[in-house]
C-alpha cells in the first residue's frame, strides 16, 4: 500500500514537472519572434531603398533630417526623423493597404477620408460644415468691387462634389453633401453682387442619372467629359457658341491613379481611363506660356503628353499646377478670358480656348507674382471667369490675397 502510494504521489510529481517544462517553453517564444522581428526589421529598414517619391501616394516623401546640434536641441530632428521613418518604413505601401481593407471589412468605410463606394469608385468624404466658403466668396465679390474690375463682366462656376452627383453609389452609412445649402447661399450672394453664376447641379444630375459619368473614379476632379459639360453651360451662359463634340479626336490612355486612390489605401481599385479631346483644327493655332518665378514653358499645344507615363495622368493637361498659364488661339472671335481657378480648369481650358483668343489662367495657390488686379489693368479682360471645385472653395487659404 505504502509502495502504491509512493507511486502514486511521483507520478504526479512527475506529471507536474513535465506540465511546468512544457509551459514554460512557449513562454519565451512569443519574445523570441517579437525580437526576431523587430531585428528583421532594423535590418530591412537600414539596407532598403529610400525613395525620393511615391508614385502611389503621389507626393514626395521626407528625407533624412538634418543632424545639427540646434536641431537636436530645439526637437526638429525628431519630429523630421518620426516622419521620415514612417515614409519610409518597409512595405508601407502594403501597410497602408492592409489597414485600409481592415477598417472597411470592419465596418469602418472611409480609410484617408475617402469612400470605398460601388462601381469602382473611390469618393471624397464631404468637406466639414465649418468651412471658407463664405469668406471665400466675399474675397471674390470685393475683387469684383474694385474700380478696374467692376466693369467687366464676372462669371462663377463650381464644379459639384462627386458625391453630390454620384450619390447613389455612396456606402449605405456616409456623411452628408451639403452642395445645394452651399450653392443656394452661393447664387444669393452672387446676385446680389451683380455676377454671374453657373449652376451645374441639375446638369450634372440628369447626365450622370442617364448614364454619363463625369468624374474620374480614383481622382477628385470632373473627367474631360464633365469639364466639357461644364463647357456647354458656360457657352449657353454667356451666349457662345460651344465647339461640337463632333470637331474633338478622343485619345483614351489607360492606368490612370488619380488623389483619391493615392489618400485611400485601397491598393485594388482598378485605375481610370483618360480622354484627350484635342480638335485638330486648331493645330498651328494654339501656343501655350506658362510662366512660374524663374521658369517660362512654352509650347504648341495644350496637351503635354509625356505625364500619360506617368501614375498622374492628369498634367497632361497643361502640364498641371502652374502659378500663371497663357492661352492663346489665333483662330478664335472672342478677346480675353481671365480665369481665377483651381486644377478643375486643367482639362476645361482646352474647350475655353476654341472662343477666346487668349486664356489667362490664375492659379492662386502659387500666384505670388503681381495683385491680380494688376493682371486686369494690362491684359483689360473682356470676361472673368471664378472656376473652383466646391470642396477647394470651401477649404482654400488663398482667395483672400486676390486683390
Amino acid at each position: 500500500m505504502k509502495h502504491s502510494s509512493n507511486g502514486k504521489s511521483g507520478g504526479r510529481h512527475y506529471a507536474v514537472e513535465e506540465q511546468s517544462a512544457q509551459s514554460k517553453t512557449p513562454a519565451y517564444l512569443p519574445a523570441f519572434l517579437f525580437v526576431g522581428f523587430i531585428f528583421v526589421m532594423a535590418v530591412w529598414f537600414i539596407f532598403n531603398p529610400k525613395l525620393d517619391y511615391s508614385s502611389s501616394e503621389k507626393r514626395y516623401l521626407q528625407k533624412f533630417p538634418d543632424a545639427s546640434f540646434g536641431h537636436i536641441a530645439d526637437g526638429t530632428f525628431g519630429k523630421e526623423f518620426e516622419t521620415f521613418f514612417a515614409d519610409h518604413f518597409p512595405g508601407r505601401n502594403m501597410w497602408v493597404g492592409v489597414n485600409a481593407y481592415a477598417a472597411l471589412a470592419e465596418g469602418n468605410n472611409g480609410a484617408g477620408g475617402v469612400y470605398n463606394c460601388k462601381n469602382d469608385y473611390l469618393i471624397n468624404k464631404p468637406v466639414s460644415k465649418d468651412n471658407g466658403i463664405i469668406k471665400n466668396l466675399g474675397a471674390v465679390e470685393d475683387f469684383h468691387a474694385i474700380d478696374s474690375v467692376k466693369n467687366i463682366p464676372m462669371t462663377v462656376m463650381l464644379a459639384p462634389s462627386t458625391g453630390y452627383v454620384c450619390e447613389d453609389v455612396l456606402p449605405m452609412i456616409h456623411d452628408k453633401y451639403n452642395d445645394d445649402e452651399y450653392f443656394d447661399s452661393v447664387s444669393q450672394s452672387l446676385k446680389q453682387s451683380g455676377i454671374n453664376f453657373v449652376d451645374l447641379r441639375s446638369t450634372f444630375k440628369n447626365a450622370y442619372a442617364g448614364g454619363t459619368q463625369l468624374y474620374y473614379k480614383t481622382d477628385h476632379h470632373w473627367n474631360t467629359r464633365g469639364a466639357y459639360t461644364a463647357y456647354q453651360q458656360y457657352c449657353q451662359a454667356l451666349g457662345l457658341n460651344a465647339t461640337p463634340e463632333s470637331a474633338f479626336t478622343k485619345e483614351v490612355t489607360s492606368g490612370f491613379y488619380g488623389t483619391t486612390y493615392s489618400s485611400s489605401g485601397f491598393w485594388g481599385t482598378p485605375p481610370d481611363d483618360v480622354e484627350v479631346w484635342d480638335n485638330k483644327q486648331n493645330t498651328g493655332n494654339i501656343h501655350v506660356k506658362i510662366t512660374e518665378a524663374n521658369e517660362t514653358i512654352e509650347s504648341d499645344s495644350m496637351f503635354f503628353p509625356k505625364h500619360l507615363q506617368e501614375d498622374d495622368k492628369y498634367p497632361v493637361f497643361i502640364d498641371g499646377n502652374h502659378a500663371y498659364t497663357e492661352i492663346t488661339n489665333s483662330k478664335a472671335e472672342k478677346g480675353t478670358l481671365l480665369v481665377i481657378k483651381d486644377s478643375f480648369s486643367h482639362c476645361m481650358a482646352p474647350f475655353l480656348a476654341e472662343n477666346y483668343k487668349k486664356v489667362i489662367m490664375v492659379d492662386m495657390r502659387y500666384y505670388k507674382m503681381e495683385n491680380v488686379s494688376a493682371v486686369v489693368q494690362r491684359e483689360k479682360p473682356e470676361q472673368l471667369l471664378v472656376l473652383y471645385g466646391i470642396d477647394n472653395l470651401a477649404t482654400d487659404t488663398d482667395l483672400v490675397w486676390l486683390q
